[in-house]
């Protein structure tokens, strides 16, 4: 009963905890979670302590650093594929605006649109929203074209 009690007050706490800062700055929500996961990791190890289960931990560790040091030659062995593809992970994930694949001229990006120099915001809107609705991918088109389609309309939009 008192560990209901207690499981319960714990909850609370937490609760109210995380409540409080949910309109915090991040920094701030950073450092006391960090402070946080500190106090719970000081709160085990004096629970197990004090209940004398600690040695039971200091096996697990030594358990999991035997495993470790007969695992760790096969992952070395495996460490240039395993670089390769968190590289192609990591590369196919980032889109950012220095990628040479999303730099687009604004002459390219009115011959993708299909658009004279002069062209309004409304005709380029017009424009994109015509072409994406024949290639957008949902209706069987093209990741690629579509993509450089929404790139030559914020480019154009972005002058």
């Amino acid at each position: 009963m008192i560990r209901i009690f207690l499981f319960v007050i714990l909850a609370i706490i937490i609760y109210f905890y995380f409540n409080n800062f949910r309109k915090k700055h991040p920094e701030l929500i950073a450092k006391h979670i960090r402070s946080a996961l500190l106090f719970t990791i000081a709160a085990v190890f004096i629970f197990l302590g004090v209940t004398g289960r600690l040695n039971s931990l200091f096996a697990l560790i030594g358990v999991l650093i035997a495993f470790l040091l007969r695992v760790l030659p096969v992952l070395f062995n495996y460490a240039p594929t395993l670089h390769n593809l968190w590289q192609r992970f990591t590369k196919g994930h980032s889109k950012s605006s220095a990628d040479p694949k999303n730099i687009m001229s604004t002459e390219e990006a009115l011959e993708v649109l299909g658009l004279k120099s002069n062209a309004s915001e409304e005709e380029i809107i017009a424009a994109h929203r015509k072409l994406i609705q024949k290639i957008h991918p949902d209706r069987g088109g093209s990741d690629y074209l579509a993509s450089k389609i929404n790139l030559a309309k914020k480019v154009l939009l972005n002058k």
